[in-house]
């Protein structure tokens, strides 16, 4: 039986590291690092110096894997993240058959934690499903909502009140009239142009926890403009990017 831990190791500056990602990085072997092209080679390279920051008197080794692109057009959703997760569990199994020795431990470095917004659990558990024998630990880590909220000082919720995390094309449909919290991940769009500006407030960030982040905040019609102004500047400066951001009902609004 094979061993890996899936370590969440925060979101971007190392000092996020618990003291049990630390602790696992320092039983590892093989670390699984994924290329996913030029314009992630700076989250490589911060994989790479956690890496070299928090183990000690251990000999250890990188295997870079080339991982696959999501189809950027398709028709329906569900198929397309079905057919790229298929491809991703063959580059897993690639590392765990050709690269994991026996009696090794290997492990895989996931941003933020892997129970958020994350597919790495369900990957490995369809290759457990099939038949592959291999153990694994999961451990959790700092997420970049976590950051966001702790760098624009806001708790997560109102008291008493529901928070719904969800992608962009979900927020599209529009805001659900019965909640004041929202937090939005993947939004290539900034759908939040489409929603009333003086209904809500926003809370944005970029780059979160790295030495180029990002932060703008405010009522919704006063500020989207900028953001829209400072992603698109930032996107074609380091050619990629990574943006989340909280809306939330103006108590005004609400009444």
């Amino acid at each position: 039986m094979q061993k890996i831990i899936i370590i969440g190791i925060g979101a971007g500056d190392p000092d996020y590291m618990t003291v049990q990602a630390i602790n696992a990085l320092n039983k590892v072997d093989v670390f699984f690092i994924p290329n996913k092209g030029a314009e992630k080679a700076a989250l490589q390279r911060l994989r790479v110096e956690i890496c070299e920051r928090f183990i000690e008197n251990r000999t250890y080794r990188f295997v870079e894997v080339e991982m696959p692109e999501r189809a950027k057009e398709f028709s329906d959703y569900r198929s397309n993240v079905t057919d790229w997760h298929a491809q991703i569990e063959e580059s897993y199994v690639k590392f765990l058959t050709n690269e994991l020795g026996e009696g090794e431990c290997g492990a895989i470095l996931v941003w933020g934690d892997p129970a958020l917004y994350d597919s790495t659990l369900r990957i490995v558990e369809s290759i457990r499903s099939k038949g592959y024998a291999l153990e694994y630990d999961v451990i959790p880590g700092i997420s970049a909502i976590q950051v966001l909220t702790a760098k624009h000082r806001i708790p997560l919720n109102r008291i008493g009140g529901a928070v719904v995390l969800t992608p962009a094309r979900r927020l599209a449909e529009g805001f659900p009239d019965d909640l004041d919290t929202i937090v939005v991940v993947l939004d290539g769009e900034q759908t939040f142009k489409r929603l009333d500006g003086e209904v809500f407030d926003i809370y944005w960030g970029a780059y979160l926890g790295t030495a180029d982040e990002i932060l703008l905040a405010g009522k919704l019609s006063e500020v989207r403009s900028e953001i829209e102004t400072v992603r698109a500047r930032a996107r074609k400066e380091k050619g990629w990017i990574m943006d989340t951001y909280l809306l939330r009902r103006r108590q005004e609004a609400t009444g």
